[in-house]
């Protein structure tokens, strides 16, 4: 008998095996691209090969400050070239990046810190009272602090908190700095931590090789190619940008970064940098829709849209549409590195009208080409739902964009990967196409008098309405139902309706047990990624 290794059976080589990281894309721009424009920030502009050289500095300068593989590089920060070097420079170190949603509280910033076991915080003095708090309730003299100073679009007077600031701190790397790919593509990333709108937030851990391959499902899934440029409108701190960095890495593409996203900085941006790309969550398209016309601009070349952070009415969908952008919406989650389920376009979809457009592209769709499977599945027998575009089950997802699992949670991992399959806790419906559609959270759904009512398709309902901004729509406790559908809404500038209109206007649309027995008109609770914060008009739905 031949005990000889048989032939197909090879073990890899570093000729013929290397570690995935979507650090690579760097280095290949940068020797392909250097004069391209890689980065614009008001009058700042670097190269490629000016923006590869600051990174290198950056990791340089953690090494030098005793920052080492695994240790943990936290940024509170905008969206600032800062922000964007710190996506390569960090792993450039062998640390793990950790970017923190600046929009927190500093009581939840300190426990951050303090689960992550930060070694070193690079902040944006323009936050200095936040981080001065948090750094007081975290206790901590061994956190090495480098401030960054915005002298464009940040606050005129800087309270500085660290040892230096940043331009100082990549000075201090030494001129030999160098790097390398990490040995193990299961390496960690990043470190990212969900919202945390119940108990304290989870931190997510994400993998070189999952990163990698969202940047290839990125070009693919959205039909990348060329230079494109791009324009930072999603939090970088949010999903890492939804992976956005790596991909206009990867295609040597020019990214505008954008501090303070509002409707006349998006239109400026693509008129004055020829914008292609641009992403957010709807609350940026329905910014864009419901701009003042002093502010709007006529888009004279194709713009390609990507939403997700919360489903789109298909009535902001048609009115984007109308603008000139080409939207694509995704669904994903801080577990899942962002988008891995798309509303791919069928061509024979170009006939229909325009509000039917509408109504298909509100859907999620399905799985990115760089995801192996997505289900919606019953929860009580685990069998898939039929294709009827009625019946609600939950989201399963299974792929190499999956995270690594939750910090220090052992128990909340397992419970996440039961039975093999990522448990994302969104309930959603499939069409006979295969499309699905999300109705709702697990904990969103409201359950009236026995019947499930979505809290998703009732919001729809209420954006059909002309005066309707944004609306939520939450339970409220009922004495004889258990619960009701509570609607909270921001109406247009100008605009005034009653609970009454509101109610006939749900009358037209909706069967009789989904209207909304309460209306409130105020100013809706969002999250810097544009996600309406329901977990507070919940508490206000049971304080009415």
């Amino acid at each position: 008998m031949n005990d000889e290794m048989p032939v197909w059976d090879y073990a890899p080589t570093p000729a013929n095996h290397v570690p995935l990281s979507p650090l690579s894309f760097l280095k290949r721009t940068k020797d392909v691209y250097p004069d391209r424009t890689a980065l614009i920030y008001g009058t700042r502009r670097y190269s490629w090969a000016e923006c590869y050289q600051r990174c290198v500095r950056l990791s340089g300068a953690l090494k030098k400050h005793g920052v080492g593989k695994g240790d943990v590089v936290s940024l509170f920060a905008a969206n600032t070239p800062e922000l964007f070097e710190a996506h390569f420079g960090v792993p450039m170190a062998g640390a793990v990046l950790n970017t923190i949603n600046i929009r927190l509280d500093a009581d939840t910033v300190a426990y951050i810190l303090r689960h992550a076991e930060s070694k070193l915080l690079i902040t944006d003095a323009g936050f200095a009272a936040t981080v001065r708090e948090a750094l007081e309730i975290l206790g901590r003299d061994d956190l090495t602090v480098i401030d960054i100073v915005d002298g464009q679009f940040g606050p005129e007077e800087s309270e500085l908190l660290g040892l230096m600031e940043y331009e100082a701190f990549l000075d201090t790397a030494d001129e030999a700095s160098h790097w390398v790919l990490p040995d193990d593509e299961w390496q960690t990333l990043a470190l990212n931590y969900t919202s945390g709108t119940s108990g304290r937030p989870k931190g997510v851990l994400y993998h070189h090789r999952g990163s990698y391959l969202m940047t290839m499902g990125t070009v693919l899934g959205w039909g990348l190619s060329g230079h494109p440029v791009y324009l930072y409108t999603v939090p970088m701190f949010h999903c890492n940008g939804w992976g956005h960095a790596w991909t206009m890495a990867a295609l040597a593409g020019t990214v505008v970064c954008c501090r303070a996203v509002t409707a006349d900085a998006i239109f400026e941006a693509i008129e004055t940098h020829g914008v292609t790309h641009l992403g957010g969550a709807p609350i940026v398209l329905s910014m864009l829709v419901n701009a003042p016309d002093h502010e709007k601009r006529p888009v004279r070349h194709p713009v390609k849209v990507m939403t997700a952070g919360a489903p789109p009415p298909a009535a902001i969908l048609e009115k984007i549409g109308a603008l000139g952008m080409e939207v694509m919406q995704v669904y994903g989650l801080t577990e899942t590195y962002g988008h891995v389920v798309q509303c791919a376009w069928q061509q024979e979809w170009n006939d229909l009208p325009a509000t039917e457009q509408a109504e298909i592209k509100a859907r999620q769709g399905v799985g990115f080409p760089m995801n192996e499977e997505v289900r919606v599945v019953n929860r009580d027998n685990g069998l898939e739902v039929p294709r009827d575009g009625e019946t609600m089950g939950e989201i399963l997802i299974r792929g190499n964009t999956v995270m690594k699992g939750y910090l220090k949670n052992p128990q909340a991992t397992d419970e996440a990967f039961v039975g093999g399959w990522f448990h994302s806790g969104d309930l959603a419906v499939v069409h006979p196409d295969g499309y699905l559609e999300i109705r709702d959270r697990l904990k969103d759904i409201i359950i009236s008098g026995g019947e499930n009512i979505s809290s998703v398709e009732l919001e729809g309902v209420l954006y059909h309405h002309p005066a309707v901004a944004f609306a939520a729509v939450v339970a409220r406790p009922d004495e004889k139902w258990g619960e009701s559908p509570c609607a909270f809404l921001e109406l247009k500038e100008g605009e005034t309706v009653s609970e009454a209109d509101i109610i006939a206007h749900c009358r037209e649309h909706l069967a009789g047990f989904k209207i909304p027995k309460s209306v409130v008109f105020c100013e809706l609770p969002k999250t810097a990624t544009g996600k309406i914060q329901k977990f507070m008009l919940r508490d206000k739905a049971r304080s009415l």
